[in-house]
């Protein structure tokens, strides 16, 4: 980039630095005293905040506990942008923010890809004002938390005291396996701290950078364990229900579900959560809707959905078995023990950990005997309830997110004495 183009820009976005005052810079926060407010969180997100919770929003929200957090929303598409930031005036901020959490968001710098040098003025103008969010609070130190690969070029844009990158996906969605990529591989080496969420991925990519810990998705132990009322769209379900809750998408088991239904007819079926934009699961789905015993809830928000598999009376976890399964490790799985039901699963790799908890089947015939036996008196006896509720206990997201800012204390050589 030319010296005179690089001034023009720079005129143009101190111009606009008024505009952020009327509607475009967006930054909604709810301020806390947090305990170790000279470090200051920047969190590299694939999705906007308020959308359906996944680990990041989990780690994130009780990260900002500890620490400041800023969220920042990616950047639109140019075109975009501009009829985004009006819907955003007309409709007000989405989810209230939990204390100590911000949301950046400035339609004003959105994403481009032409001109290069354009394009990369745009990120780094975007996230080094999110990082002055964090400076103007005193902090002192600023960790870059990257959740994507795409993110990588922030480690060349933004200045940090520590950079860490947290897997909890096999971006590639590959269902035969395939190479690392090698943008995510840099990134993985290039970073001062990783975290990865499954086993399969720990052995896939544990190795690329000596600092790299296990971190596995957990659970929010007290809302899914303790008692709470009946939704009223599941109260007129009849029973015995065998529920589902998480995304409707193609890594689930279709054939399987087809015929588990199917062939049981006196079992309701319960699906909670929102539609993935699969196209290739339409059919299954428009037949599955004709079907009397077959329910679709619908996305809840993160507390409602918690609610549902205590009233379930099984609760499954039907994937295809394949490469990308392998990697993953569902959130569903501590939720689901801690509600204290039963619960059966595919045999993927992280779920074979917690066998003795939870039931592995495969194939339609297996599925069929083990929904039977988990609708007995010994699968709901107050014992395997409690074996169940022990195991999610210890994988309280409280408990992970602890670890997560003692790593991070400790690569910054900050001294760690926070309990909460």
């Amino acid at each position: 980039m030319t010296v005179g183009c690089a001034y023009c820009l720079e005129n143009l976005m101190n111009k606009l630095v008024v505009n952020d005052k009327k509607f475009s810079h967006r930054v909604i926060s709810n301020n806390r005293e947090h305990l170790i407010p000279e470090i200051g969180v920047l969190a590299l997100v694939p999705d906007r905040w308020g959308s359906w919770w996944q680990p990041r929003h989990h780690v994130l929200t009780r990260l900002a506990r500890y620490f400041p957090v800023v969220w920042v929303n990616p950047a639109s598409e140019w075109r975009c942008s501009f009829r985004e930031s009006k819907v955003q005036i007309a409709n007000g901020d989405v989810t209230d923010c939990p204390p100590g959490f911000s949301v950046y968001d400035n339609s004003w710098l959105p994403k481009l890809y032409r001109p290069t040098w354009l394009g990369w003025y745009m990120f780094s103008a975007r996230l080094n004002r999110a990082r002055n969010l964090l400076l103007n609070r005193g902090c002192r130190k600023v960790i870059i938390y990257i959740w994507r690969p795409e993110f990588g070029p922030a480690l060349d844009s933004v200045p940090s005291d520590l950079s860490c990158y947290h897997i909890d996906d096999e971006y590639s969605f590959s269902e035969n396996g395939c190479t690392i990529d090698p943008v995510e591989k840099s990134l993985i080496t290039k970073v001062d701290q990783v975290f990865i969420h499954s086993p399969a991925l720990m052995a896939r990519k544990g190795s690329f950078n000596c600092h790299t810990t296990f971190t596995p998705n957990g659970v929010n132990f007290a809302d899914y364990a303790t008692p709470a009322p009946e939704p009223e769209d599941l109260s007129a379900i009849p029973r015995p229900r065998i529920g589902y809750t998480g995304y409707i998408k193609k890594q689930l088991d279709w054939p399987l579900i087809l015929d588990l239904t199917g062939r049981n007819r006196g079992w309701s079926f319960v699906f909670v959560g929102p539609t993935s934009p699969h196209p290739e699961i339409t059919p299954a789905l428009k037949e599955l809707a004709r079907r009397r015993n077959v329910h679709f809830l619908g996305a809840k928000s993160v507390h409602e959905i918690a609610t549902y598999p205590q009233h379930f009376d099984v609760c499954i976890m039907p994937y295809r078995i394949n490469a990308y399964a392998n990697n993953i490790f569902p959130m569903k799985l501590h939720e689901y023990l801690a509600s204290g039901r039963p619960a059966i699963s595919s045999p993927i790799r992280s779920v074979r950990d917690f066998s003795n908890v939870i039931t592995l089947a495969n194939g339609p015939d297996e599925w069929s005997r083990a929904i039977t036996d988990a609708l007995g008196e010994r699968a709901n006896c107050p014992e395997s309830v409690a074996d169940r509720q022990k195991i999610a206990r210890e994988y309280d997201w409280d408990k992970l997110v602890q670890l997560i800012s003692k790593t991070l204390c400790e690569r910054l050589a900050f001294p760690y004495s926070c309990e909460i």
